[in-house]
């Protein structure tokens, strides 16, 4: 069970969880925004000579960090796939994949969830066993503490939305030919460089590893929008994840893409709420 926290002094106790269709919503624009996620794959059980990995690890899973684009219309992001890859490898011995991708912001809260920033809550206690005192432990009833502008790093990341993309590869046709600058494959390597500019040295053609354009083609959509009283979390339905348009995922905000924002007010909001 995802932790609950009533509402700070001055702060709004009327959360609306988010319709699974506004999370999509939400959905579309981190994966419009964020450029990098987390693909997972299963080893077979044959492993391929040429791969010297250990005996045993058929249908172990592993996960690994690479780069992704938001090329399309429909959510379907776009990958660089590597022959060479252990993913593509997987992949092409019949494993499924996955991609978990995550909300970070930019700003970090003006106010924080409190006691929520490790290091610091760890030296407080301390502090507190030895018999000294902080200012802080006279303040031990507010829900929310002030940041320091150097905290950058400093957020409740359990607070925020993530999701997972399940589905399958899909090749996409003439998109490795760059010749037609209004072709197929001279604007997918703009679009993917355009997020991943030292991607040139590894795009269709390159004389170092065999490399193709595909995509993830989305076939379910499992979201976790933050904390269980004021998120959803739960299956988005993928015609939802489809239909969402890029006027509707231009015309929200995430939690952060501003500054001043306090964590325990993480909800649905809109550009015209910043109005």
């Amino acid at each position: 069970m995802l932790p609950s926290h009533p509402a700070s002094a001055g702060e709004t106790t009327s959360l609306r969880i988010p319709t699974s269709y506004e999370s999509a919503v939400l959905g579309r624009r981190i994966l419009a925004l964020t450029p990098i996620g987390t693909l997972a794959t299963v080893f077979p059980e044959d492993a391929d000579t040429n791969e010297h990995r250990p005996s045993g690890l058929g249908g172990t899973p592993l996960a690994l960090m690479d780069y992704i684009a938001d090329c399309g219309d429909v959510g379907d992001p776009t990958l660089l796939a590597l022959n060479i890859e252990t993913h593509f490898r997987n992949v092409r011995a019949g494993s499924n994949i996955s991609l978990a991708v995550r909300w970070t912001p930019p700003y970090p809260p003006e106010k924080r969830i409190k006691s929520s920033s490790g290091v610091r809550s760890l030296l407080q206690s301390v502090i507190s066993h030895i018999g000294f005192s902080s200012p802080q432990d006279d303040d031990d009833n507010d829900e929310a503490e002030s940041l320091s502008p150097h905290e950058s790093e400093s957020y409740s990341a359990a607070n925020l939305p993530r999701f997972n993309l399940l589905g399958y590869i899909a090749p996409i046709p003439d998109s490795d030919d760059r010749s037609d600058p209004d072709g197929v494959g001279a604007r997918l390597a703009a679009c993917y460089t355009s997020a991943h500019p030292d991607a040139k040295y590894w795009l269709p053609g390159n004389r170092i590893h065999e490399a193709h354009f595909v995509r993830l083609v989305v076939t379910h959509v499992y979201w976790v929008g933050g904390f269980g009283d004021r998120a959803y979390i739960g299956w988005i339905p993928v015609e939802e994840w489809r239909n969402v348009t890029r006027e509707e995922w231009e015309g929200v905000r995430l939690p952060g893409e501003k500054k001043g924002w306090k964590e325990w007010t993480v909800g649905y909001s809109s550009v015209e709420d910043e109005l």
